[in-house]
């Protein structure tokens, strides 16, 4: 008895203990599936990062479009000189080589467009390319934080269901012990049989506060993946439940995949970009047709002013660049090494499909095959509790139905878990999960109402 006593207040204790983990908020925050996956995408660093780098690309790429641009600029030189004309060649008898000091006065604009450069044109399709595939990776690190909070999100499901079970077993195991002392006071039972079922119950009030230990940790990391306050109680709202998912041909989910997939867009717009690199370096040869001039004022005095201008075309070409082979071999060098990986990621794609369709029929296999054995272990329990009732047998086939009936029960659990992972797996190896994930995972809107693969 004083046994007993213990264990129900270490159970109070570490209940009271482990809701202070969250004591940061008087009510908790609720929270469906849709709200943490869109929380997550505001929060995370690694989306934040990725838009960054959007606008390092097209910063890049305004610069190198200056080079078509007009270059307009303004001088306005005052001097005080004095100069030496027997230096520029100029030498009279008696006349002195140094003259001055004189001020002189230049106001002036200078102006220079380029007609032709090839080699400008093609590095700005390359900056065109590095942009568009700085974009996809900024659709790839979303898509792959969509999964992220997803899996989180599940995963604090499953063990907020695993919580919700240990307590129902805590109360069929109260509910036998007393059955145990009741058939021992009418002397059906012995205290063996009291014996077991306190150990029984012992057990699972054990497993009860494991069970709410990881539902607090799985809830900590789902509130750090969606920029959530530490001591933010969260409530999910969303639970597990089955929801079959019919499973796309294999040739067509690839054929879609190739053209959706940010991971391998990105690779093809990587590839790109080198081409047009390739192509600015074979172009360092090929001439510049560049238009230049300026107009402004100058004279020695302020009131003497005299207005002056230019305007010329030059042809500019490069006859030997030593510099170019090297640039040319380095380029061919990456373009090769990206063609490998395009080649390489194709058959990853392939791949993530084949594997994601592999564990979701499993899983479907598995959620029915849990189910049937969720529902015979629950008869067994129910049986082997009335045979003890009615006095036929001792409580040792009802410990063992107890325990046949946790590993049912968290056989479903993990059934309907891998299942909702396999669906989230798919929609991330399809592509275009932004908009996928709702469809795969059931929140699409249909006729105005919400269908959920994990429903509340």
């Amino acid at each position: 008895m004083m046994r007993h006593i213990v264990t129900c207040l270490t159970v109070a204790v570490v209940i009271m203990g482990t809701s202070d983990v969250f004591a940061g908020s008087s009510s908790p925050s609720r929270l469906s599936l849709d709200e943490a996956i869109t929380k997550g995408l505001q929060a995370n660093v690694n989306v934040l990062n990725a838009m960054a780098r959007i606008d390092e690309a097209s910063g890049s790429l305004e610069r190198r479009q200056a080079a078509y641009l007009p270059h307009v600029r303004i001088e306005t030189p005052v001097a005080y000189q004095t100069r030496n004309l027997k230096a520029q060649g100029i030498n009279f008898p008696n006349t002195p080589s140094i003259v001055g000091p004189f001020t002189s006065y230049d106001f002036r604009v200078y102006g220079e467009q380029a007609l032709l450069d090839l080699q400008s044109y093609h590095s700005i399709k390359a900056g065109e390319k590095e942009r568009t595939a700085r974009k996809n990776d900024y659709d790839d690190v979303r898509s792959r934080i969509i999964r992220e909070v997803a899996v989180d999100y599940v995963v604090a499901e499953y063990a907020a269901a695993r919580v919700e079970s240990a307590e129902a077993r805590v109360r069929t195991s109260e509910a036998l012990e007393r059955l145990a002392m009741n058939q021992k006071q009418v002397g059906i039972a012995d205290g063996l049989d009291v014996l077991r079922a306190q150990v029984q119950l012992a057990n699972d009030r054990q497993n009860f506060l494991v069970a709410q230990n990881s539902h607090q940790q799985s809830l900590l990391r789902l509130a750090r993946s969606i920029g959530f306050d530490m001591g933010t109680p969260l409530f999910l709202t969303d639970r597990l439940v089955f929801k079959k998912l019919e499973s796309p041909q294999i040739g067509q989910a690839v054929k879609s995949a190739l053209e959706s997939r940010p991971d391998y867009r990105s690779l093809l717009s990587q590839r790109e970009a080198l081409e047009e690199q390739l192509n600015s370096s074979r172009s360092r040869y090929f001439p510049k047709i560049i238009v230049s001039g300026n107009y402004g004022s100058s004279g020695q005095e302020l009131g003497e002013l005299e207005a002056s201008g230019m305007i010329q075309a030059n042809l500019v070409m490069t006859l030997f660049d030593a510099d170019r082979t090297g640039e040319r071999l380095e380029l061919e060098s990456r373009l090769k090494r990206i063609e490998q990986q395009v080649a390489d990621q194709q058959r990853g794609v392939e791949q993530d499909i084949r594997e994601a369709l592999l564990n979701l029929h499993s899983a479907e296999e598995q959620v029915s095959v849990a189910e049937s054995g969720l529902e015979l272990a629950e008869k067994e329990l129910q049986f082997a509790s009335d045979r003890f009732k009615n006095g036929v047998v001792n409580n040792i086939e009802v410990v063992k139905a107890q325990d046949s009936l946790a590993r049912a029960y968290d056989n479903n659990l993990n059934a309907l878990a891998q299942h909702a992972e396999a669906k989230i797996a798919l929609a991330r190896a399809l592509g275009n999960m932004d908009k996928t994930y709702r469809v795969f995972l059931g929140i699409e809107e249909t006729g105005g109402e919400k269908v959920r693969g994990l429903q509340p």
